[in-house]
């Protein structure tokens, strides 16, 4: 992947000053206000994947994309505030978060959807989360991509409203794809354990997710 080139910061210009002459062509005080916003974008990469999927989604990856892209639709950039600029590169990050989740669970969902309908016997899967293999949007036009793309990112951040032995139970096991036996493992909890922390974490994400309009339901 093709980086953009460090720069130190513009010591003539604020954060406001770079906004304004970044959206003006200059691109070297672009360079400089892109690299003010790294770390920040970092940190929310991080956010939204899992230690599992960072082995697999490189946190710095997304960031690199979010520049380049951030670069190529700069007149797009409607704002000329800092606040602004930073929500526009969060949505830009936020949605190639979600796109490589969903490559990623893409890539598990065949062969988990084959293991949970095996579980049946067990009440439908011993926390009902068959439903998480059910990507929707699963259409290759635009408008299923962008439809599945949202609706993973609507997953991503509910999953962020749960304790995090609840989240990380759920990760393991519906993007993941791994065992319960390997959850219990990983996680060095009872089955009994285990199970009740995916329960209670479906019950709760079916909740935040709104099952009578959510696309996952």
């Amino acid at each position: 992947m093709d980086k953009i080139s460090n720069k130190p910061a513009n010591p003539i210009g604020s954060t406001t000053q770079l906004v304004v002459a970044s959206k003006g062509g200059d691109n070297e005080a672009f360079g400089a206000l892109l690299e003010q916003y790294r770390g920040y974008l970092l940190m929310l990469a991080h956010r939204y994947l899992s230690e599992r999927l960072r082995r697999r989604i490189d946190p710095s990856d997304i960031v690199q994309l979010t520049f380049l892209e951030a670069k190529r639709d700069l007149e797009s950039f409607r704002g000329d505030t800092p606040a602004e600029f930073s929500g526009w590169l969060r949505g830009i990050l936020k949605n190639n978060v979600a796109t490589s989740v969903t490559r990623h669970i893409t890539t598990q969902k065949r062969s988990l959807k084959r293991e949970v309908e095996g579980d049946k016997p067990a009440n439908n899967d011993s926390a009902g989360g068959g439903w998480i293999t059910l990507l929707p949007g699963s259409s290759t036009s635009p408008s299923g991509a962008a439809i599945r793309d949202e609706a993973t990112l609507a997953l991503l951040e509910a999953l962020h409203q749960l304790p995090e032995t609840q989240a990380e139970a759920i990760r393991l096991r519906y993007m993941e794809g791994l065992t319960l036996a390997e959850i219990v493992e990983r996680m060095g909890k009872s089955d009994t354990a285990v199970a009740g922390l995916l329960k209670r974490g479906l019950q709760k994400l079916r909740t935040t997710l709104k099952a009578d309009t959510s696309p996952w339901f």
